[in-house]
């Protein structure tokens, strides 16, 4: 077990407790959602907040994707204090719910407070497997960059190695995602981005935020369809997952002393890796129908695992393997949960 890594990892993103529950196709289609899909709530999804929790089958767990990384990882690296994780919340029961489950879980957080606005949340709506994600943001939008720069904040900035942010995280605070990022290129330490979701390529100020943080990005994670998105943006003609990642590590650089990493997972399908000209393919471990509970999670869970044995110094190799270990585990559970101890055995 690694030694020595107190803060090493630092988070930033949008804390939202998940409301989740198992719901019919029907329901789907009266919010007009659709299944393996992430998106920011509109007007015509707030009533179904109220309606979900209606139901007896409902779960309450700390999230956002960001904020499960983080708790992965530090699950993955059972160092106390290994991790911590930036984030706006309200002055409410649902702000003190995530506080007492992170640091049960052994995450330094340290969120601003607004208590003018509630707790984020988002809707988790699982259909055979698959989930619909909606965030209602809420006091995760109010994230201020002051907040980062505060002295005892930045303190836990200039003591960490390595940073992540989700690129949900692009539509609240560009200026601490480029405060970050920078400090990183100037100090060469690892600044990390996920693509997250295809509206944050097809909206063209966040494909704006995602385009000038780019050049400080030094791993780079998306799924298939957050990868083909992002080609189309660009104006690419292919769609295939191996030559979309080569493409983007070879974009235009801020800080030349190591090349971009970029990872897309494809579900069940191998994880395709690119770095320094080359693209190499992963297989996952597969899991039976049977043992499938929902993917809720699962590409944070990816991230979590493989940001634990970053900040450990391990090889590329090991990193994707500990994010197939924790993926594994986390859709054989309900939302991103996970148990007391890791059962991976470190090289």
């Amino acid at each position: 077990m690694p030694n020595g890594l107190i803060g090493s990892l630092l988070g930033m993103g949008n804390p939202l407790l998940d409301i989740s529950a198992v719901v019919d196709p029907a329901f789907l289609a009266k919010y007009d959602l659709q299944p393996a899909n992430q998106i920011l709530a509109e007007e015509k999804h707030i009533p179904m907040y109220k309606e979900l929790v209606k139901r007896g089958n409902v779960e309450y767990i700390a999230g956002g994707a960001t904020q499960n990384s983080i708790r992965v990882a530090q699950w993955m690296l059972q160092v106390p204090g290994a991790t911590a994780y930036m984030g706006c919340v309200g002055d409410d029961d649902f702000a003190a719910t995530m506080t007492d489950t992170a640091e049960k879980d052994g995450v330094n957080v340290r969120y601003m407070v607004d208590k003018s606005t509630p707790t984020g949340t988002c809707a988790v709506c699982i259909v055979g497997g698959e989930r619909s994600l909606v965030a209602n943001l809420a006091a995760a939008n109010n994230f201020k960059a002051t907040h980062v720069t505060a002295p005892d904040n930045w303190a836990l900035v200039e003591a960490a190695r390595v940073f992540y942010s989700a690129g949900f995280f692009i539509t609240v605070s560009p200026e601490s995602i480029m405060a970050v990022a920078q400090h990183c290129a100037a100090n060469d330490k690892t600044y990390c981005m996920n693509l997250s979701a295809p509206f944050i390529m097809q909206v063209p100020p966040f494909k704006k935020v995602l385009t000038d943080a780019l050049p400080y990005v030094d791993f780079l994670f998306g799924n298939e369809t957050e990868a083909a998105t992002f080609a189309e943006t660009e104006g690419w003609e292919t769609r295939e997952a191996g030559e979309i990642a080569l493409r983007i590590s070879r974009m235009p650089k801020a800080n030349g002393s190591r090349p971009r990493t970029v990872v897309i997972t494809q579900g069940k399908d191998a994880t395709a890796v690119a770095v320094g000209g080359r693209v190499r393919f992963f297989p996952v471990i597969p899991v039976p129908a049977a043992k499938l509970v929902d993917t809720n999670g699962a590409g944070d869970a990816f991230v979590g695992g493989f940001l634990s044995q970053l900040v450990a110094g391990k090889a590329v190799d090991e990193c994707v393997r500990a994010g197939n270990f924790a993926a594994n585990t986390i859709i054989q559970r309900s939302g991103c949960t996970f148990p007391d101890k890791p059962d991976f055995e470190w090289s």
